[in-house]
């Protein structure tokens, strides 16, 4: 296999006499992924999907094309959401992992991996400081037993899943230690692990028995949105993720992790980058600051707000921006208790938006900062991510937002 979608196949130069066929060929050709997409459609009621799309090939013979991923808020229910994207075709699924906020990420993908069979898995993001590094390997390895070649993982210095505690991100020199230790676990070698302030070696004691798989590789991507963070992906990660609102904002950032790849002395093109968003696929007619826009794009337009309350964000704010920010401010100033506002400001995050936060929402907001708009302006949007070097483009869905999974399928069919 050379590249997702460019397949050799050598085939005999004569007919005469029996050859043996290659036991991989028919899944190659996408005969059994067709039957159960046949299958599927009769299941859900919906109209079949074409062999090419039922095995992740976009149309086009030999084309180069992005994968496209959904993300989704924890919960023991998510799977629902992980199985109806793989009937309509996306790559991959990556579950939210906010303690305070949504259910355990692990659970959420252990029965997601039950329910599924091709879509791809992925932590997005897991918080090293919620699990010590053993915990994670085996949590992680637990998973590919259950969905082996099919397990992704995404980390992060946790911004929001910290925030909710009233913590500042992790060090990203933390974070590089903790990454040492669960992939040298999930080699299955012996490393040395810091606990409570010795150093001792450790490893998984007896992986033969079949309770978990380390035979199978698990993609570790790095969440990074600052110099320090992208060189440690370059050096580390087998991925780059990253939220992107403004298109240009997305090509600069990939910009930034390309050149961060080349003084790593790493191919960049080596380093699969994904795109992660929200919003929402407005219908002909449909207003950008509409009741779905506001519920499917408006918590990511939100997080420039809590991030400026809670510090993690410190730039110069936009003169247009000024005033409403000055307006959040007096009205996060006014949450109680006043030692613990980031109980309040964090409230929903990435769910749904407050009653309180609903004026700060308008069509140009939602329009500007978050991938809200019609069916060809995101197509162009997302033809320019993938001309910048992005290899996967994720939009987040919010609870009872999972019709929109139909929408993006629609913009996803055009690419």
């Amino acid at each position: 296999m050379r590249g997702r979608g460019e397949y050799l196949v050598e085939k005999l130069e004569t007919k005469a006499g029996w050859s043996a066929s290659q036991p991989d060929e028919d899944w190659m050709t996408g005969f059994p992924q067709e039957i159960q997409d046949f299958v599927e459609s009769i299941a859900h009621g919906r109209e079949p999907l074409s062999a090419r799309r039922a095995i992740g090939i976009a149309p086009g013979m030999g084309e180069e094309i992005m994968d496209f991923g959904v993300g989704v808020v924890s919960a023991v229910d998510s799977w629902k959401v992980a199985q109806r994207a793989e009937a309509l075709g996306f790559s991959h699924v990556w579950f939210a992992d906010t303690q305070l906020i949504c259910a355990d990420v692990f659970v959420a993908m252990a029965l997601a991996a039950e329910k599924t069979s091709r879509i791809r898995l992925g932590t997005g993001v897991l918080v090293p400081t919620n699990r010590i590094a053993p915990v994670a390997a085996a949590a992680i390895a637990s998973l590919s037993r259950l969905a082996p070649g099919r397990i992704d993982v995404g980390v992060g210095t946790g911004y929001t899943a910290r925030n909710t505690m009233g913590l500042p991100a992790m060090k990203i020199a933390d974070m590089r230690e903790y990454l040492r230790v669960v992939r040298a676990l999930l080699r299955n070698e012996m490393v040395e692990w810091e606990a409570e302030g010795v150093r001792r070696k450790i490893r998984f004691l007896n992986p033969e028995a079949g309770l978990i798989d380390l035979q199978a590789a698990v993609p570790l991507h790095v969440s990074a949105f600052g110099p320090r963070g992208r060189a440690l992906a370059a050096e580390v990660a087998d991925g780059w993720m990253i939220f992107v609102g403004r298109v240009s904002s997305g090509v600069r950032d990939v910009g930034a992790m390309v050149e961060a790849c080349r003084a790593a002395g790493r191919a960049p093109e080596r380093l699969y980058k994904t795109a992660f968003t929200m919003g929402c696929v407005l219908a002909p007619g449909e207003p950008g600051d509409s009741a779905r826009a506001r519920a499917q794009a408006g918590p990511f337009a939100l997080t420039f707000y809590h991030s400026l309350m809670d510090g993690s964000l410190t730039m110069r704010v936009p003169s247009a921006f000024r005033q409403a920010v000055e307006e959040y401010r007096r009205m996060y100033e006014a949450y109680e208790p006043a030692d613990a506002r980031y109980l309040t400001l964090h409230r929903g995050h990435f769910m749904f938006v407050r009653p309180d936060e609903q004026r700060f929402l308008d069509a140009s907001i939602l329009r500007d900062m978050t991938f809200t708009g019609t069916v060809a302006e995101l197509r162009e949007r997302i033809r320019t991510l993938g001309d910048a070097g992005y290899q996967q483009f994720a939009v987040f869905v919010p609870p009872d937002q999972e019709d929109a999974l139909d929408d993006w399928a629609r913009v996803m069919d055009g690419l």
